[in-house]
């Protein structure tokens, strides 16, 4: 399967921040920039950072329950290879990066089994990241 890279804009009211989290923290290469705006590529996918004002959802983040943890709305992240999540969980923990939700496996046992993880960044917007050993399973029901 072939997919498009998408192409996601998203607030930050703190450019040097964000940059730093995106660049160094995550590892991600950066493309063109501004004095307002960066491009990231995120896992072959082209992520831009917009330096604005904070936005109520980033202040104070709205959740959902999901297999008994409290997800933020809104999110977005990438589904990853199984050994590439893996090793950016390792990343992440070595930076000593607080997680929303600690790296786990959810729905063991069952359709959609997964490896997922949220966090947030500098500026609150929060992010999930994700594999499945199947992914096959990734639109299962």
């Amino acid at each position: 399967m072939s997919l498009s890279p998408f192409h996601l804009a998203i607030p930050v009211y703190d450019l040097a921040a964000a940059r730093h989290f995106y660049g160094e923290v995550f590892g991600l290469s950066e493309g063109r920039s501004s004095a307002q705006w960066v491009d990231f590529d995120f896992y072959g996918h082209q992520l831009v950072i917009h330096e604005h004002p904070q936005t109520a959802s980033q202040a104070s983040a709205h959740s959902n329950a999901v297999d008994g943890h409290d997800v933020p709305v809104p999110h977005f992240g990438v589904v990853l290879k199984w050994d590439e999540w893996e090793a950016l969980a390792e990343r992440l923990r070595a930076r000593q990066t607080p997680f929303v939700i600690e790296p786990y496996v959810r729905f063991k046992g069952q359709v959609g089994e997964q490896a997922t993880m949220f966090l947030f960044d500098p500026c609150g917007n929060a992010l999930e990241f994700k594999a499945f050993k199947d992914i096959g399973q990734l639109f299962a029901k």
